[in-house]
């Protein structure tokens, strides 16, 4: 009821989508408390909560456990719709290893050598790293090889990408100029390049999951900070960029609101569930 005793309304938006790294996350990878709050209180108002999020389903269960998150969570760019309540992997989709490796032999002859790790499919899946990839720091384990074939010896949900000389930006145009046709390329984060099935995105990854809730585009409000997060924002009907967004989701966003430090997320969701 509303304070003049009249039913309240539905609330604004029905689905909350949140990327993690850089939006939900605070720097030190907590989220605040001001944060779950909002998020509380729109998911009591009636607004489901879904986690949108480049991680793999094995690099995501410590996150959202140690959040309690019950729900749906679309992880690894798309590729895996994940039931956090349920320890259940609901959807799948792989990388065709053969044109993963035809699209890095063509970036290469563009190039020169790419420095390459592979992130395993399944709910635990591994994360190999060949040589000279430089890996950041992190709480979960990854396996060095020196071998590259064996990045490629058991399905995946994606492969990553790094080269000596060109930064984030310059790799991920020169991959999408020679080999587009042939898989998926997006930015993620800082040193993180990725190759994913052709067509896969977030936005596809959370379609599917709001279909699960009988929810649409119309239904979402999304939040992130990375290019990775474009497509999501073209799917939803508002896209809110962190104010330590990357330039290229600014440009598309509906709204910037503050950083991930500084309780963007918060600061957005108190206004529309006040």
């Amino acid at each position: 009821m509303t304070s003049s005793g009249s039913p309240a309304g539905p609330p604004p938006f029905r689905l909350i989508a949140t990327d993690l790294d850089g939006t939900l996350l605070r720097p030190d990878d907590t989220v605040s408390e001001r944060t779950r709050a909002a998020l509380a209180r729109a998911t009591a108002a009636g607004a489901a909560h879904i986690v949108v999020t480049g991680r793999s389903v094995p690099w995501t269960k410590h996150i959202l456990e140690a959040l309690d998150y019950q729900g749906l969570a679309v992880c690894g760019q798309g590729a895996q719709v994940y039931h956090a309540g349920e320890h259940r992997l609901l959807t799948s989709v792989t990388l065709d290893r053969q044109l993963a490796g035809l699209a890095v032999a063509k970036i290469e002859a563009e190039i020169g050598p790419l420095f390459l790790a592979a992130s395993r499919d399944g709910m635990d899946g591994e994360v190999l790293v060949g040589p000279g990839y430089r890996v950041q720091e992190g709480p979960l384990p990854v396996i060095s090889v020196t071998d590259t074939t064996e990045l490629w010896a058991a399905p995946l949900n994606k492969l990553y990408l790094q080269h000596p000389g060109l930064d984030d930006d310059g790799l991920a145009e020169v991959a999408r100029g020679v080999a587009g046709d042939l898989v998926g390329v997006t930015m993620a984060g800082p040193g993180i390049v990725e190759l994913l099935p052709l067509g896969l995105s977030k936005a596809t990854g959370l379609s599917l999951a709001a279909r699960r809730l009988g929810l649409k585009a119309a239904d979402t409000i999304a939040f992130g900070d990375m290019p990775n997060d474009v497509p999501m924002f073209g799917w939803a009907a508002h896209g809110v960029a962190m104010a330590n967004a990357h330039a290229e989701l600014k440009a598309v966003a509906d709204e910037i609101t503050e950083s991930n430090a500084d309780d963007g997320i918060a600061v957005v969701l108190e206004r529309l569930f006040a």
